[in-house]
């Protein structure tokens, strides 16, 4: 079975993109699509950037740890807030912390805000990012607006019909790039 890691990204107090990566990480598991862990940057609590992981001379156990499960990761959901347009300082610190890891990575975009447009004026910054670092992000995208009146803090949808109607389309994108990068890295060079 494939494996999803799940970037929860926001560190704010009182944070409630959490509560989206916790439903994602509930389907996952209960769908039988994949094997899931969410990745609470939060508790990673790395500090701010200085030099890649690759250049660095001594990184932190907590940095050798992220970089390989995201290297083991078979595909990556990342959550994000929208914060003035664009992503939180936590989110870009880690996707600079690596480089190789996310090469022809399948990721799978999740945007959250606390307003109406469901993050969708996050989208443009972070896809340019995730293209220079060379990501391969899956088309669909999940967007939540209102996330504090859709989940509550176990993550538990509001409406969970409508909800896990539109979580299926986005993960079955999703699924279909991890499904195709395992295809693409079994043909020989």
């Amino acid at each position: 079975m494939q494996h999803i890691a799940i970037i929860s990204s926001s560190v704010r107090t009182g944070r409630k993109t959490h509560r989206v990566a916790l439903f994602f990480q509930k389907y996952i598991t209960e769908n039988k699509l994949a094997t899931t862990e969410i990745l609470d940057l939060k508790e990673y609590n790395f500090p701010v950037f200085e030099e890649r992981l690759q250049y660095q001379k001594e990184p932190t156990e907590q940095m050798l740890d992220f970089a390989n499960r995201i290297k083991q990761a078979d595909g990556v959901i990342i959550a994000t807030p929208e914060y003035n347009g664009g992503y939180p300082a936590s989110l870009k610190n880690v996707l600079d912390l690596l480089y190789d890891e996310w090469y022809r990575k399948p990721i799978g975009l999740v945007t959250v805000s606390g307003g109406t447009f469901g993050g969708s004026q996050v989208m443009t910054s972070l896809l340019f990012t995730l293209w220079k670092i060379r990501a391969w992000v899956a088309p669909a995208k999940f967007q939540v607006s209102k996330v504090q009146d859709s989940y509550d803090e176990a993550g538990n949808p509001t409406d969970k019909a409508t909800t896990d109607k539109i979580a299926n389309g986005f993960m079955q994108e999703l699924l279909w790039c991890m499904q195709a990068k395992a295809k693409m890295n079994k043909v020989p060079e």
